[in-house]
């Protein structure tokens, strides 16, 4: 598998109870983009619907959002995104589930995704959520009937984050919670504070906080396997 290619997958949820609009976190498909380019391997994005996902937190006077926003490829693809059904699982070295509120509500038992990320980690690649994206750690199961988060040491927007923001009321579980009962090794760091937790082959980052060293902790398990 020497594709030097690795797979975003963007939510397509927009509505947070009613509350506000919400989508995938650009600073963190931004940023881990920037530096998965910049090592060589070429990022493609699904979404969990196609078309047009929606967007949280964009920030015109951030210069690494618009260069992501910019770049050629990742315009075409924002316009329409494919789904994971478009793509084959072989050819990817990682896959990386972008946060945002919004994959609360649409990554967990979405199998398509489940499906595909067990086909990529048990190819020897790596999975990667960042924030709220681990939700779609959640259904992961391997070949022998084990969920893929079960043992493993991780992190996520902690339950502590979630009431700081005061959504715990408004998302359908709470994150840490769901990882933990699903046999995972929660090791949250204090609110909002970069914290990347890489466990062999899956790497999690706890916030838009962590968004750099997410992404660099990609890179150097992308190199170690």
């Amino acid at each position: 598998m020497s594709t030097k290619r690795v797979l975003f997958f963007l939510t397509s949820h927009d509505d947070l109870g009613g509350i506000r609009k919400t989508g995938f976190y650009v600073h963190e498909a931004a940023r881990p983009w920037k530096i998965l380019t910049e090592a060589g391997y070429t990022v493609d994005l699904a979404s969990v619907q196609g078309g047009v996902p929606p967007q949280d937190g964009r920030d015109p006077d951030d210069p690494g959002q618009e260069e992501f926003f910019a770049d050629p490829r990742i315009a075409a693809q924002l316009a329409d995104t494919k789904t994971p059904a478009d793509y084959d699982p072989a050819d990817y070295e990682a896959v990386v589930y972008v946060g945002g509120h919004g994959t609360m509500f649409d990554f967990p038992g979405n199998a398509a995704l489940a499906e595909f990320s067990a086909k990529v980690y048990e190819n020897g690649g790596v999975v990667a959520a960042v924030c709220h994206g681990p939700a779609g750690l959640l259904d992961i199961k391997l070949s022998e009937g084990d969920y893929l988060v079960s043992g493993k040491k991780l992190t996520s927007f902690t339950n502590e984050e979630e009431a700081a923001v005061g959504l715990t009321d408004v998302v359908p579980l709470l994150l840490e919670t769901a990882l933990t009962e699903r046999g995972a090794i929660h090791q949250p760091a204090a609110n909002f504070t970069d914290n990347v937790v890489v466990d062999g082959r899956l790497v999690t980052g706890q916030n838009p906080a962590s968004a750099n060293s997410f992404g660099e902790a990609i890179v150097k398990a992308l190199a170690n396997r």
